[in-house]
């Protein structure tokens, strides 16, 4: 069966939402696992309970997103050969080296560790059994370096070479792939924002049990830790983006002028904050626009010249070939602002909540609570805010938490979809890269099955996360207030003693 659509309509769409759908438990993972070493850290080195129980608890949530993200992951590499057998075979030389270190050396950190920390309370002293922890958190972020690596290579091609007598591109300097600007930046900007997501979904978390008053010490604290983390993360993705925003501008142009809608070049560009106009036509027939920041973005400089949609796309006529080289513009445009606007609501809530919850010398004595007490929410000095003003904080806090993962998803489709119409940048465009022996109704139906199993396992996540949350970090048993000081247990008898499965 075909379709009257462009050959990589299709398989761009499957590839786009597998992409989108698992990078709902990326940062997640990431933040989560660092979180929770840090909680465990903290019972290491002060033996106090509360940070026991968070441990376990936020743990436990950290499990579920793993699978989970583990899961969807394994379809993203079968699609490069199902869907994208000439992308493959055109970039397989140096696309499949980062993507082979990840398995090779981020995984295994991840899955090997992970499973001693699962399977280890019982049978590991603390200390080595927190080094676990911060190995699995070590190697999700390597994982995320080595995939990062691999898609900035697609951004912008270093380190290759094209054998033209075999029709395909050739690695020529690893470390040039590793380590170029756009792996660099893009992985600083991608960290932060996954802390943010972190951050944003303890918080809410946290906002849900004190509200209702329960488990007040670890969500206290819980409720601390997520404010810190998304204000501190939340700046630094600020300062990433604009980093990487000026990176975008140096390569890829284009995308650039869509993301601002950005016609005909100029100095002092605008950046937009609303715009309409016809794509037909090159031009915004209604825009909103604040003079010379889009020039202060992208080079530091509010008078500076910034090239158009219509400029660039001329020059890549004249170097590429006749051909409409420019990406949808409305989807840049607004996936851009999207992720700003997502990203930056929370990180003025963690402010807001950093404000309120505020501590000691902040407060008069009176605004104080202790710690089995649910926190006063003060905005001016001797004054809490009332009960319906309080309800609709801890309500914001905990719907906030949904707002760094769509910021997130937004940022992908902004970064894929403002490269169109190429898949590697300058190099090959997308529609050479599709598999030509697939057909349109193959696709179709592999993607209404793949969507269909992502629906089921998000009902189950969903349903896994909220029971958990709703039960609250365990109560500790003796053998979790007692930990083995040696490894395989309490005493030599207990060397064949199988591990225990915590979870």
């Amino acid at each position: 069966m075909d379709l009257a659509l462009a050959p990589e309509t299709l398989a761009r769409w499957q590839f786009g939402i597998t992409t989108v759908y698992h990078f709902l438990f990326v940062p997640l993972t990431i933040s989560l696992a660092a979180l929770t070493a840090g909680l465990q850290t903290a019972w290491v080195r002060t033996d106090n309970e509360k940070y026991l129980r968070a441990t376990k608890f936020w743990g436990k949530l950290f499990l579920i997103n793993i699978a989970m993200g583990v899961v969807t992951g394994i379809v993203q590499e079968f699609q490069f050969g199902m869907n994208w057998s000439d992308y493959s075979r055109f970039v397989g030389d140096i696309f499949g080296a980062p993507l082979a270190f990840e398995a090779l050396i981020a995984f295994f950190f991840e899955s090997t560790f992970i499973g001693l920390w699962i399977f280890g309370w019982d049978r590991l002293p603390k200390k080595i059994h927190l080094a676990c922890m911060w190995m699995v958190s070590l190697g999700t972020i390597l994982s995320a370096y080595f995939i990062l690596a691999a898609n900035s290579w697609m951004q912008h091609p270093v380190g290759y070479r094209i054998n033209e007598e075999r029709g395909r591109a050739e690695l020529t300097d690893f470390w040039k792939v590793l380590t170029q600007d756009t792996a660099v930046t893009q992985f600083f900007h991608t960290i932060t924002a996954a802390f943010l997501v972190g951050g944003a979904f303890m918080v809410g978390i946290a906002a849900f049990h004190l509200a209702r008053k329960k488990h007040i010490p670890v969500m206290r604290t819980s409720l601390r830790l997520g404010l810190v983390t998304v204000v501190i993360a939340g700046m630094l993705t600020a300062v990433s983006g604009d980093s990487l925003a000026k990176v975008m501008f140096r390569q890829q142009p284009m995308k650039m002028a869509a993301a601002e809608a950005l016609w005909d070049g100029q100095e002092r560009a605008p950046f937009s904050i609303f715009a309409y106009g016809d794509v037909s036509e090159g031009h915004n027939s209604v825009e909103i626009s604040l003079p010379g920041v889009l020039s202060f973005l992208a080079d530091n400089d509010p008078n500076s010249y910034v090239p158009g949609i219509n400029d660039i796309n001329k020059a890549q006529e004249e170097k590429y070939g006749p051909g409409d080289y420019r990406p949808n513009i409305p989807v840049a445009f607004w996936s851009f602002r999207w992720m700003i606007g997502f990203g930056m609501a929370s990180f003025g809530l963690g402010l807001l909540g950093l404000w309120l919850t505020r501590r000691k010398f902040l407060l008069p004595p009176a605004m104080r609570t202790g710690e089995d007490e649910v926190p006063n929410l003060v905005l001016f000095r001797n004054k809490a805010l009332s009960p319906k003003f309080t309800k609709l904080y801890w309500l914001t806090a905990l719907w906030t938490l949904l707002f760094p993962l769509i910021a997130n998803s937004w940022g992908w489709i902004f970064t894929e979809m403002g490269r169109q119409p190429w898949v590697v940048y300058g190099v090959l465009q997308t529609r050479d890269g599709v598999s030509p022996g697939v057909s349109q109704g193959e696709i179709l139906t592999s993607m209404i099955l793949f969507t269909l199993v992502y629906a089921v396992l998000a009902v189950i996540e969903v349903k896994l996360l909220v029971k958990y949350i709703k039960a609250g970090p365990p109560e500790l048993t003796e053998s979790d207030l007692n930990p083995p000081t040696r490894i395989n247990g309490h005493d030599d008898e207990d060397a064949d003693r199988p591990m225990a499965f915590s979870y």
